[in-house]
């Protein structure tokens, strides 16, 4: 897979837009590798309460999340940007393996490189269930 040239900062209003839809559409994917693209190679996350660094942890993650939160769809929204620094808020929804649906509220600061490629990202995230019909995001 190539990398597909990243948006640089700093940022614009614009482009900080582009980078969150870009971010939305690939982790809307649920592909690892295609996600992991946007990353720096040494990239580091905190993600709860979850430490990752390096784009084949981060690859690791992913796997393991969506094996776990199944059905998962999310939509970003762009909080705020400054320079080479954009943060977002976001809602997920995933259901476990019992069929129990869960909406997932978070804030993530991301900081770029001036490559463009995401070298920080921590995310705070909540996880609230929620019946089916309660549902925002339906594929």
């Amino acid at each position: 897979m190539t990398t597909p040239t990243p948006i640089k900062p700093p940022f614009t209003r614009e482009t900080a837009a582009a980078k969150v839809q870009a971010a939305e559409d690939a982790w809307n994917s649920r592909d690892p590798d295609r996600v992991a693209l946007g990353y720096a190679v040494d990239s580091q996350w905190r993600n709860r309460s979850e430490f990752v660094k390096g784009r084949d942890e981060i690859k690791a993650f992913l796997r393991r999340k969506w094996a776990k939160e199944l059905g998962y769809r999310l939509k970003k929204e762009l909080w705020a940007f400054d320079g080479n620094r954009i943060s977002v808020r976001f809602e997920y929804e995933w259901h476990d393996d019992s069929g129990q649906w869960y909406r997932s509220h978070g804030n993530e600061n991301w900081e770029f490189n001036p490559d463009g490629l995401m070298g920080r990202r921590e995310a705070s995230i909540n996880d609230i269930p929620i019946r089916e019909e309660e549902r925002r995001f339906k594929a």
